[in-house]
């Protein structure tokens, strides 16, 4: 029977290089990389490649033909029977309970590392500066977690099911005044034929008769009769009314507000589901002296007066900016800010790397270390190479923030809407942190981890 370690080190080479999961339906493309169909497949949504340039494996970057997914079956089949040796390794573990590698009873998790410890693995010199837990202690977070979750997806479904339910009662409605205009239309249509009909009946009666009239009635009136013939025209009934067959027409897209709740909610759900929420602070051995934070740490506020702060190296001393606590080195984190521009002034979200520069002139683009986008009164702008105005449906006024670092995903979105911002593609080789700036006597920010922020004040 194959050890736990060794069924774990199996599963880590089928691994899928973007979700980190086993491999779903995997895919071969050109560079020879492996992923699942469903993750490459968002992979190419998200990153919305220019038509003219074929977008590039996430892995090595090298470039491949979107429309060459090559399904690799004998792959398929290997990740089918290494998660069968998984299932049975982890029942005869579950059985003992045990550390797979010095055979002793599992007692600790390590916080820093995420990983079950025996006594043994305890006391182990790489462990020795790491938190470490009992297992029913650390579990307690998780489980709270895990139960938010639950009770996010919940009540997620509730709103969807409440607005299918009202979404189709108006259609519903409204399918039901159309049908009854058309049976209407149809019933006048077809008086109309039928009155048509009679009155060409007549005269075909009328001229049947005269016919055979001898030749002296015949000739009586008849150049009035053969004129009444020549000037009758039908009446053309039109079958559908252009008003009616244009609200026929337009029906179809009273499915839109579906379709947008519907993609909306996918996304939430996503997010919800994929990204863990970042309960983050601002710093304020950072924060540029401009700025004004809240005692919580949770808002900021540009002011044209500086604020006596010491000189440090990690403080910005030309950009009014300031980061967050922490910072990332792996992992997928989600935040929301909310953003107040009423009196005008501009605010920059994103993350920069650990060795942004502090000192001087800050240029805000991903050569730099910055992957941010900058809000200002009416439009929005990505700051790329060359910084880019956005068209959006409607000026963000909550925008969420999402990192996924494996990937090298940084993706901004609507967080009341849902709608797409931007999304930055990157590479990352060292610590990344939260990133935000101001400028305008006014502006003003606050945090969140969750969809709901805070209110300004």
């Amino acid at each position: 029977m194959a050890s736990a370690a060794s069924v774990t080190s199996l599963a880590d080479e089928v691994n899928c290089p973007v979700c980190q999961g086993t491999l779903r339906e995997p895919v071969t493309i050109d560079c020879g990389h492996n992923f699942c169909r469903v993750c490459l497949t968002r992979y190419l949504e998200i990153t919305s490649p220019d038509p003219e340039e074929p977008p590039t494996c996430p892995l090595c970057k090298e470039p491949f033909r979107p429309g060459n997914f090559r399904p690799n079956w004998q792959l398929a089949n290997v990740v089918e029977n290494i998660e069968r040796l998984k299932l049975v390794s982890q029942m005869d573990l579950d059985e003992e309970d045990v550390c797979p590698e010095h055979g002793e009873k599992v007692y600790f998790f390590c916080e820093d590392d995420e990983m079950q410890l025996c006594v043994v693995c305890r006391e182990a010199w790489e462990h020795r500066a790491h938190t470490v837990r009992f297992l029913e202690d650390a579990a307690g977070p998780y489980r709270t977690q895990v139960a938010t979750k639950k009770q996010k997806v919940i009540s997620e479904f509730a709103h969807l099911s409440q607005f299918l339910e009202e979404q189709q009662n108006i259609l519903l409605d409204q399918l039901e005044k159309l049908d009854e205009d058309i049976l209407k239309h149809r019933d006048e249509f077809d008086v109309l034929v039928t009155g048509e009909i009679g009155r060409f009946n007549t005269l075909i009666e009328e001229l049947e008769e005269k016919k055979e009239r001898p030749a002296r009635e015949l000739l009586t009136d008849i150049r009035s009769t053969l004129i009444r013939c020549e000037t009758r025209r039908c009446r053309k009934p039109v079958a559908i009314s252009p008003e009616l067959g244009q609200r026929i027409r337009d029906f179809p897209q009273q499915a839109f507000p579906l379709q947008r709740e519907m993609k909306m909610f996918l996304e939430k759900l996503s997010f919800e589901l994929d990204y863990e929420p970042a309960h983050i602070s601002l710093d304020p051995r950072t924060s540029h002296p401009k700025l004004l934070l809240s005692e919580d740490y949770q808002q900021a506020r540009f002011s044209y007066k500086w604020q006596k702060s010491p000189d440090n190296p990690q403080r910005f001393d030309r950009a009014t900016c300031v980061l967050a606590h922490g910072g990332f080195t792996g992992g997928r984190h989600t935040w929301v800010v909310s953003v107040d521009l009423a009196h005008g002034g501009s605010c920059t979200l994103g993350v920069v790397s650990k060795d942004i520069r502090r000192k001087g002139e800050l240029r805000m683009r991903p050569e730099e270390g910055v992957w941010a986008v900058r809000l200002a009164w009416g439009f929005v702008s990505a700051l790329s190479s060359f910084p880019t105005r956005l068209t959006l449906e409607e000026q963000p006024q909550q925008v969420r923030v999402s990192i996924d670092y494996e990937v090298g995903w940084v993706t901004f979105a609507n967080a009341v809407t849902q709608e797409p911002i931007y999304t930055f593609t990157a590479s990352f080789t060292q610590k990344v942190f939260p990133f935000f700036g101001l400028w305008g006597r006014g502006s003003k920010f606050s945090l969140s981890s969750q969809e709901g922020a805070a209110t300004l004040s």
